[in-house]
């Protein structure tokens, strides 16, 4: 779900939903991921991090990470997408600061911590001091238990960060790999390798990657149509969207909204 917070122009996303392999990306947010049933491979800087059942990972802003699904079954996990100006006391922290390993053990962590992200996924709308309160105990239980890097050190000015950077920030946009390198003052057959050697895919692949994963999120928890979704996700026609859709979660978009929508309500018992 989108929670929208009262006479603010900033949301939190928070929704639980089955782990699935996402791409690399950054966004200015504090990510809050927390594995509610089986297992997830977080991926930050160059290493691969495994969570299991109850364990917290807290991603700072502007880090590039990524997430992987190694094993087989239910597995099931907690997003919480955190606006800057929500982290309060730690907000210097978050900006300018990376942890070494992203993930605190359930066996180290208190239960609420646990209990906030509960409390925040089951949020409609609250005040804002509702919404910071419930993120700063996460913060503040988990904090403590984190060794911090400067940020410098995890390498956010080279040109991999720029180009992810580019894309989170453009991808609703029209732009080829031409005028993005052109943007990033480079040579486009040198972003080109980046993408290659780096992602392992080309530049059409990791850009639609992106526009499919905003695309999804507005499929589950938003009522708009299929081809508003369509072309706010960048893409530039509906037939387009459906052909790389279902290339990729191998279902149309409308198919895959309505799966969506029986696995929520099968969760929640109805």
């Amino acid at each position: 779900m989108h929670l929208k917070v009262k006479e603010t122009k900033e949301e939190i996303y928070a929704a639980q939903r089955a782990a699935r392999h996402v791409s690399p990306h950054l966004h200015h947010a504090l990510e809050i991921v927390s594995v509610v049933e089986g297992s997830l491979e977080l991926g930050a800087g160059q290493e691969l991090y495994h969570m299991e059942k109850g364990d917290i990972g807290l991603v700072f802003s502007d880090i590039i990470h990524h997430y992987q699904v190694f094993s087989e079954g239910v597995n099931q996990v907690a997003y919480i997408l955190v606006p800057p100006s929500f982290t309060g006391v730690f907000a210097e922290t978050v900006q300018n600061s990376a942890p070494e390993c992203p993930v605190v053990e359930a066996a180290r962590l208190e239960p609420d911590a646990s209990h906030a992200i509960s409390a925040i996924l089951q949020m409609e709308e609250h005040e804002p001091v509702v919404v910071q309160a419930y993120v700063q105990i996460i913060l503040a239980r988990c904090m403590g238990k984190l060794k911090l890097a400067d940020k410098s050190s995890v390498g956010s000015d080279d040109l991999v960060y720029r180009a992810v950077s580019y894309i989170s920030r453009n991808f609703r946009e029209q732009f080829s790999l031409e005028g993005m390198a052109r943007d990033l003052g480079v040579s486009k057959y040198v972003l080109s390798r980046i993408f290659s050697r780096t992602f392992h895919c080309n530049f059409n692949q990791y850009l639609n990657e992106a526009r499919l994963g905003y695309a999804s999120g507005r499929l589950e928890y938003t009522n708009d149509t299929v081809l508003d979704i369509c072309l706010d996700s960048g893409f530039e026609s509906q037939r387009t969207f459906n052909r790389v859709f279902k290339e990729r979660y191998k279902v149309t978009p409308s198919e895959y909204r309505k799966n969506q929508k029986r696995n929520l309500e099968r969760a929640a018992g109805k």
